[in-house]
């Protein structure tokens, strides 16, 4: 790419005269920086290009190098060696063998070069989010009659009394109309469409199971502030994301009683945490009298909705479901969540019930505002602990 790098044959000592030179540069690979790599240097685990854009969109890996869900190269000694280098965490699940200690041969060690690791790791265990406290659950069998009784969320059946700890229902006017999913702090997320800017009218029921009675681990929690994302859309449903903030309790700095039926939801950082046909979850109760409990399904991220609503679908949204109609949620479980789980066994707050047509019918999948989307709009609101991996 430069004259420095050219062979020059046959020189001669010349004075008082310039030459000139066309450069030809055969570039194999180009990197989003401009940077040019050869083919040879692509999806081998290693930054050839500084912005690791030669190791993204790999079909395979070479080098023995270990491919993330999200097409990402990472070096083979990157598996199991207590970092996160794949967004899913998949490189250090369980699945994946744990590196030793080249020093002592130990799978886990302290040295110099670690230290930091070992910092970082003693100062998150106070800071918890996308693992559900193991409680008691109370195993109540409810009847599923026939007719659908608990067909609000499509294909749904009825959760454990204290399973999905991050859902709450949001009561308006002492109605259930929306959910939500706690996110930690003295925030909950849940669509724009189920609010409005009068925090008095609501109040936020944690560890609700049956939608019209509350059990001992429920909790009642009074509204103080609203926050509708600013470029909401009634009409399209963009932008169908907002922010409800907790009453403190009194004389405390916190507005949730210690509950081990109540946990948060992760918030997600980035659009590709989780790819399509990734197995998440919906749950809620619906606008019916008839689902007397929360119910719960396994749904999985489609891929191109557009192709579904045309000019309809817009930034910001996603869709999850079944194509076939199966699985779905429905009007009266919007705002609640769409949560999908890592590698870790980490919860995510992935999407939240916006709208759809035709609820349940084939070709027709439910759409959702999608979070990771949001991530900065939501830190500009509640700041760095509830939105971090570990929120507090």
């Amino acid at each position: 790419t430069s004259l420095a790098e050219c062979v020059i044959y046959n020189k001669q000592q010349r004075f008082k005269r310039v030459a000139m030179a066309t450069i030809y540069n055969k570039c194999g690979f180009t990197c989003a920086n401009k940077k040019c790599v050869s083919l040879d240097q692509t999806c081998n685990g290693v930054d050839d290009c500084g912005d690791r854009s030669d190791e993204m969109c790999c079909k395979k890996c070479r080098n023995r190098s270990f491919r993330c869900r999200t097409g990402v190269c990472v070096p083979e000694e990157a598996v199991g060696d207590g970092e996160l280098d794949c967004l899913d965490g998949a490189d250090e699940s369980q699945k994946q063998p744990p590196k030793r200690c080249p020093i002592t041969g130990l799978i886990k060690c302290v040295c110099v070069c670690s230290e930091t690791r070992v910092d970082r790791a003693h100062m998150e265990t106070s800071l918890y989010c996308g693992i559900p406290n193991a409680t008691t659950v109370d195993d109540e069998q409810v009847e599923d009659r026939v007719g659908g009784r608990y067909r609000r969320v499509v294909g749904g059946v009825p959760a454990n009394p204290t399973q999905i700890q991050w859902q709450i229902a949001l009561v308006e006017n002492r109605k259930v109309d929306c959910g939500g999913a706690y996110i930690g702090g003295c925030w909950v997320l849940t669509a724009a469409h189920c609010v409005r800017p009068n925090p008095s009218a609501y109040k936020l029921k944690f560890s609700l199971w049956r939608k019209f009675r509350a059990q001992g681990t429920t909790d009642i929690v009074p509204v103080e502030d609203v926050r509708i994302h600013p470029g909401y859309n009634a009409n399209t449903y963009e932008n169908d994301i907002a922010l409800v903030k907790l009453q403190k309790l009194p004389f405390m700095d916190k507005c949730v009683e210690d509950n081990p039926a109540i946990s948060a939801v992760c918030v997600p950082w980035s659009e590709q945490v989780f790819q399509p046909n990734h197995t998440c979850s919906i749950s809620g109760w619906g606008r019916t009298a008839a689902a007397q409990v929360l119910l719960w399904a396994n749904v999985s991220l489609i891929a191109d909705c557009q192709r579904f609503y045309k000019d309809r679908f817009k930034l910001g949204m996603m869709c999850a479901g079944d194509l076939d109609g199966s699985v779905d949620s429905c009007q009266g479980d919007s705002g609640g969540p769409l949560v999908c789980k890592d590698e870790l066994g980490v919860s995510y707050l992935w999407g939240i019930v916006s709208w759809g047509d035709k609820c349940g019918h084939p070709g027709f999948p439910g759409v959702y505002t999608q979070v990771a989307h949001y991530f900065e709009w939501i830190r500009l609101h509640t700041g760095w602990p509830a939105v971090t991996k570990f929120n507090s």
